[in-house]
């Protein structure tokens, strides 16, 4: 584990090579799983007051399942995340050319909404585990992003680097410089 501030960091976000290949999986972690993605509480009342402009993105399960039930569920845990659309589909999931993206981050590309997605989705692979005194970054093993861990090995793009800007977006980029010294 690598300490930097109130984070323990695992080592397989140094070691492990990472870059996602889009054309390869379809987006799948936007489809598959038994939960949706990870909310930051402060991210449902940003959807809430979004929701009109990221709808036009969405898909007519998603708005749906928004209409009906909310911008936020709960997983088996009691964890906020997205909802699921027909139990499948993160609600704000659409797919273009056969791929899944986020109808989210198309509002925010689009400068309708001041967020691009959710904090969790940026940095996916890397799921964060609070515990009372530390944020735990741990690198999520999941067999759809095969193709990322081949290309990223290709590539030789380690996590950490991969993840640069959503790890900015979460700790700032003097706590990424620090990281960045302490890992290599």
């Amino acid at each position: 584990m690598i300490a930097l501030d109130d984070t323990l960091i695992s080592e397989e976000i140094r070691t492990t090579f990472f870059s996602c290949d889009l054309q390869q999986c379809k987006g799948a972690c936007c489809v598959e799983g038994d939960a949706g993605a990870p909310l930051e509480e402060e991210e449902i009342s940003l959807l809430e007051d979004a929701i009109d402009e990221i709808k036009p993105f969405m898909e007519s399960e998603g708005i749906r399942e928004v209409e009906n039930a909310g911008v936020f569920d709960y997983d088996a845990e009691g964890n906020f995340v997205t909802p699921l659309a027909d139990g499948k589909a993160c609600v704000f999931a659409y797919t273009e050319n056969g791929i899944s993206f986020c109808a989210i981050e198309k509002a925010f590309l689009e400068k309708k909404v001041p967020f691009q997605k959710p904090l969790s989705c940026h940095l996916y692979p890397i799921r964060i585990k609070r515990t009372s005194l530390n944020e735990l970054l741990n690198y999520h093993k999941w067999p759809i992003c095969r193709k990322a861990l081949e290309k990223g090995y290709l590539e030789k793009t380690p996590l950490y680097l991969f993840l640069e800007e959503a790890l900015i977006r979460k700790y700032g980029r003097s706590w990424y410089n620090r990281l960045l010294k302490l890992i290599r």
